[in-house]
């Protein structure tokens, strides 16, 4: 088994390799590792039943052991996402402005690689392939370190992804494993400023408070999801409906589904009550307000904590508010500022949320699901950053890059 020190030396010897890379050098990679993983989907579906069974032995939660799983139908999901970061743009040598100074001096601000990626996350064997995927199209290195709970399944990609990137003429240290699963191993890489240029947090609430507050190393913040829907006065009860439900309903488990729904008191009035019988009906625990529990006979009395909990299952939190000011003010409250909706007819209170809701995506009648770097476009994501230094929001291609600024003269010098 590597120590942790001697996969970080083998990523940061490889980065400056990989910075290197032409275009077309790593698409034709990112083909073989795609190829590799479709092909070898027997192999990783076979060490991910190690994983799930220790994962039902010990009490995994039914939401995790979803993340958890692996098939062969969501391998070649995978092989597909790696494909489609394949054909997106490459990012890097990007000229982002170019301007000449009055003394002649051209100036140029330049997209370059981040260096090495360092990603912690947990029980999902996804992000391994993902990551590795979107570091190499930038122009990095990545190193990897997953849950003991998906050990054997991001292990099983590693070394298949490792292998065709070797056949493909590049060196396999682009994607690097780390194979110590302890909590110190973790402690450690949060500091290693010598090999490692960022890291980025993927996971609970636990997880990334850890990595803010005892890492060296720069990280990029990414956010657990205690997403909102407002309906307002004016919403359609079919387009409300349909957003709530998928939002709450399509998959549970993620940081993009909603986890409190709030309404307006009139709006309440008229169509509260079906929505909430149609929530039951799907086995969605209400948890709500005393105005909110007028419109549903079962409801549980919320608590201060329910306004706050990422619930992650068939559970959700009902909220009425007078109007989009105090829907906006209790979601900047409570929110975790990842994704945020108004359902409304409404431009003006439409623009009223856009403006005041702090978060990173913010959506005018559509769910929260689509959150998501797929969703975007980005081929695939790194997570969703809630921060609002360096990136927001998901974490594409140009969000995982750098920049520098190239001077070009004919021998100007400073007086």
């Amino acid at each position: 088994m590597k120590t942790l020190i001697e996969s970080a030396k083998a990523a940061k010897a490889a980065a400056g390799t990989v910075a290197l890379l032409d275009t077309e050098t790593k698409n034709r990679a990112l083909d073989a590792m795609a190829d590799a993983l479709a092909a070898g989907a027997g192999e990783i579906v076979a060490k991910n039943a190690l994983d799930m069974a220790r994962g039902r032995e010990t009490g995994m939660p039914e939401p995790l052991l979803d993340r958890l799983m692996l098939n062969t139908a969501r391998i070649l999901e995978i092989a597909e996402g790696v494909r489609q970061v394949k054909d997106l743009p490459d990012p890097i040598g990007e000229v982002l402005e170019k301007w000449t100074r009055p003394n002649g001096l051209v100036i140029e601000k330049v997209r370059v690689p981040m260096g090495v990626i360092g990603i912690i996350y947990e029980a999902r064997p996804n992000v391994t392939a993902d990551a590795a995927a979107l570091a190499f199209k930038a122009g990095s290195s990545i190193l990897l370190r997953g849950s003991a709970s998906a050990f054997e399944s991001n292990a099983a990609l590693v070394r298949v992804m490792r292998a065709a990137l070797e056949k493909a003429g590049v060196t396999p240290d682009a994607v690097c494993l780390v194979e110590d699963t302890s909590r110190e191993a973790v402690d450690q890489m949060l500091k290693l400023r010598d090999y490692i240029d960022l890291i980025i947090p993927r996971g609970g609430a636990s997880l990334i408070r850890n990595a803010v507050l005892n890492a060296t190393v720069p990280v990029l913040e990414t956010g657990t999801g205690n997403c909102h829907v407002y309906i307002d006065e004016s919403a359609d009860y079919a387009m409300a409906e349909a957003i709530v439900i998928n939002a709450k309903t399509q998959r549970t488990g993620v940081c993009n589904a909603m986890e409190t729904l709030l309404v307006h008191e009139k709006w309440a009035e008229k169509h509260l009550s079906p929505l909430l019988k149609t929530m039951t009906a799907k086995n969605v625990a209400l948890h709500g307000d005393r105005a909110a529990a007028l419109y549903c006979e079962d409801m549980t009395p919320a608590t201060e904590r329910d306004w706050a909990d990422e619930y992650l299952g068939l559970a959700m939190a009902v909220g009425i508010v007078p109007d989009v000011r105090a829907a906006a003010a209790h979601i900047n409250r409570y929110g975790t500022k990842h994704t945020e909706c108004i359902v409304t007819a409404s431009a003006e209170n439409a623009d009223f949320f856009r403006k005041t809701v702090d978060a990173a995506v913010v959506n005018v009648n559509a769910s929260t699901r689509f959150t998501d770097g797929f969703m975007f476009g980005f081929g695939a994501e790194l997570g969703i950053s809630t921060q609002k230094l360096h990136a927001r929001g998901p974490l594409g291609l140009r969000e995982i890059t750098s920049y520098k600024y190239l001077v070009t003269g004919t021998g100007q010098i400073r007086t």
